[in-house]
């Protein structure tokens, strides 16, 4: 008598790396696992690629998991996701259904690093530098250094701490505000806070580094934009809807900002025809602020005990609603 085995899948490996990034085979005891690399545009295309599995794995909020497709997949069980926070999947509808989510945890500089990176990118003109030595240029743009400029960070906490660390080391004078920070939370990290107007106001960089929530949606509009003076620049590894990419864009295109350096966006991935792919003085990156071998490593080998775990009746990691 033959028995079919379940079926574990992990969605959105863009990489094709997932496999390589853990030892598996305590996994594989029990499941069948199946990767997809390729991203799964909506709701029914989830449902006809995971209607058989008992376990999918999450890429953090690529894919979205709303009430609507947990109740069309009456198989599943056990939802991972990496990191312990996912806006994208409704984990009191999931509870309700009786599917256990859980996560990953682990902080990482991949993001801050990527922060300064881009800062340094964006207004040193490396993009296109590098495009015009490949096509046989030479020094065509001049941007202005970090040291001696002002940092405004809005959000002072697990991202934007590391990011003032390392913008001090540069030689930054760093500035935040968000709406819960005080002077004498900002003190020990040797950063002033301010008001809101303030931070645009005095900001030569404007990074962000909150979570998205609706407190948070559509917190940077076009009245903070008009603030920023004609030489600063705006850089979001955060969450895209955090700022009026309307207002953002229009602002590039008037040239009223030196220029936005973006990893994230209101819709991923990007579509091919979206006016991002054309928006003057930008750099824009795939969402990759924390992909990184050491949080790729650390994330997928949590979601092999993740699994073995709830296989085990002892679930860990578990998010709740």
């Amino acid at each position: 008598m033959t028995t079919t085995r379940p079926t574990l899948t992990v969605l959105d490996d863009y990489q094709g790396v997932a496999l390589t990034s853990a030892d598996w085979g305590p996994v594989r005891e029990s499941h069948d696992v199946v990767v997809l690399r390729d991203h799964l545009p909506d709701e029914d295309a989830v449902v006809a690629a995971l209607e058989g599995s008992e376990v999918v794995v999450v890429m953090r909020e690529r894919t979205p998991f709303p009430a609507s497709t947990l109740a069309r997949l009456p198989r599943l069980r056990l939802l991972v996701t990496t990191g312990m926070r996912n806006a994208a999947i409704d984990v009191g509808a999931a509870t309700a259904r009786g599917v256990t989510v859980s996560g990953t945890t682990g902080s990482s500089t991949a993001v801050p690093e990527l922060t300064i990176g881009m800062m340094i990118a964006l207004m040193r003109g490396f993009a296109p530098e590098d495009a015009a030595v490949r096509a046989g240029g030479w020094q065509h743009t001049i941007g202005p250094g970090l040291s001696g400029r002002t940092l405004g960070i809005i959000g002072l906490g697990r991202l934007g701490v590391p990011v003032a660390r390392l913008a001090q080391a540069f030689g930054m004078r760093v500035i935040a505000w968000s709406p819960n920070l005080t002077p004498e939370r900002a003190r020990p990290h040797q950063v002033e806070a301010v008001t809101k107007t303030e931070l645009f106001a005095q900001s030569d960089v404007v990074t962000l580094h909150l979570p998205l929530s609706e407190r948070s949606r559509g917190l940077v509009g076009a009245d903070d934009l008009a603030r920023l003076r004609p030489t600063a620049y705006l850089v979001n590894t955060s969450r895209g809807p955090i700022v009026d990419e309307a207002a953002l864009l229009e602002a590039l295109q008037a040239g009223r900002i030196a220029g936005a350096a973006l990893d994230v966006y209101e819709r991923e991935p990007l579509p091919a025809d979206d006016p991002w792919r054309s928006a003057p003085r930008t750099l824009l990156l795939p969402h990759i602020g924390y992909v990184t071998t050491d949080v790729y490593r650390e994330w997928y080998g949590q979601v092999v005990e993740d699994v073995v775990a709830w296989r085990g009746g002892e679930p860990l990691r578990v998010v709740t609603p």
